[in-house]
């Protein structure tokens, strides 16, 4: 879901590091072989979250909303040495193309794939997060919010994707009816007005919420 024009956003793909050899092969696989493939984090975006894991070099990252496993590989590249990266996705059926692409990858030990239901798998993992990306129901957006918060270091950070909704979320009609586009402007009022963290709401791509914890 792109929010850009897409002249602009070519530019900005060729003026970007290009992916990886495994990165490549995925984004064609899920184009070739997957639905709504438009979910992908995409080159563009996928290079933002690299560079912030590698600004960050975080020991422990939390991935709420699998997909492919192509966002998890681009916040792998960014991990400390001994760093570790978890993604939960409810959905089976990708279990075997995730894991298949991320050993592709290289990051075999270093990424964690856990099929389930996220708010009830956090509560019951023993870590500290210094970087947590959510992408997944967009309904449940500020009950994975809170939770995380919680389990974030302070000076931590969370990244939120598809925030802007194709810029539904400007769009009155679409916030008297639309039950995602009333939930994720109001899950982007909550962050907005929560003293706790500092915030910067990106337009690329579908939006992507940088926020970061405080205390």
């Amino acid at each position: 879901m792109e929010i850009s024009d897409i002249k602009i956003l070519n530019y900005c793909e060729e003026h970007s590091s290009e992916e990886s050899d495994a990165l490549k092969a995925l984004n064609r696989f899920t184009h070739a072989n997957v639905l709504q493939s438009r979910m992908l984090s995409g080159h563009l975006q996928g290079r933002v979250l690299s560079m912030i894991s590698h600004m960050i070099k975080p020991e422990y990252v939390l991935e709420i909303g699998t997909y492919t496993g192509y966002s998890a590989i681009c916040l792998a590249e960014g991990l400390s040495e001994k760093g570790k990266l978890i993604t939960i996705d409810i959905n089976p059926e990708l279990e075997d193309v995730i894991v298949s692409h991320i050993e592709k990858a290289g990051f075999a030990g270093k990424i964690q794939f856990i099929v389930g239901d996220a708010y009830q798998i956090i509560r019951t993992l023993p870590y500290e997060y210094d970087l947590v990306f959510i992408d997944a129901d967009k309904l449940s957006y500020a009950k994975y919010y809170n939770q995380v918060l919680e389990k974030l270091k302070p000076g931590g950070f969370i990244l939120v994707d598809n925030v802007l909704w194709s810029g539904k979320v400007v769009d009155e009609k679409e916030l008297a009816k639309d039950k995602d586009t009333i939930s994720l402007h109001a899950f982007n009022e909550m962050v907005m007005n929560d003293s706790r963290v500092e915030k910067v709401l990106i337009p690329i791509r579908d939006g992507l919420y940088l926020i970061r914890k405080i205390a």
